[in-house]
């Protein structure tokens, strides 16, 4: 787990990202963000009610997906398919400069270690151009695409017999 500054620094660059694009990012969807980030592994939903519902007693479903979806446009985190869970987004809220206005269009691509649950963001831009040059072979256009790999972390690797 990241320490608690790093988490301070990562809600104050998602608020002024929010700023800079004139949305806002209420009390609750700070408090969303900041309990994805101070997740140690991707966290799902209801598990993110239930850490929620500690400050907010009667925050309901609809209220974290809600929240949810508004960090999602704002690619301030990222939604794991394989996983049903969600993650903060390592270039937006790390400091890496976007050239775009949304950082969900940087090509990234995701480590999920079967073994521990680790899991990695990546941003290989080799990966993003073999996929769009794939999907253009098949008369495809595909601007945009979210990579899982599914393997095991160098230490779940080392032990195994």
């Amino acid at each position: 787990m990241h320490g608690a500054t790093h988490h301070l620094t990562a809600l104050e660059r998602a608020e002024a990202l929010c700023q800079t694009r004139g949305v806002q990012l209420t009390p609750l969807r700070r408090d969303v963000l900041r309990l994805v980030l101070e997740a140690e592994a991707p966290i799902g939903a209801y598990a993110l009610l239930d850490q929620l519902k500690a400050s907010r007693p009667k925050a309901a479903p609809p209220t974290v997906y809600r929240a949810l979806d508004f960090l999602l446009e704002q690619g301030l985190i990222h939604r794991l398919e394989r996983l049903n869970a969600f993650m903060g987004c390592t270039e937006a809220l790390e400091g890496h400069d976007h050239d775009h206005d949304h950082a969900h269009d940087h090509p990234h691509q995701f480590l999920i270690c079967r073994g521990c649950g680790a899991t990695r963001e990546i941003s290989d831009h080799a990966v993003e151009a073999a996929i769009a040059a794939a999907a253009a072979r098949g008369g495809f256009s595909a601007p945009r695409a979210t990579v899982e790999i599914e393997g095991l972390c160098a230490k779940c690797g080392a032990a195994k017999p």
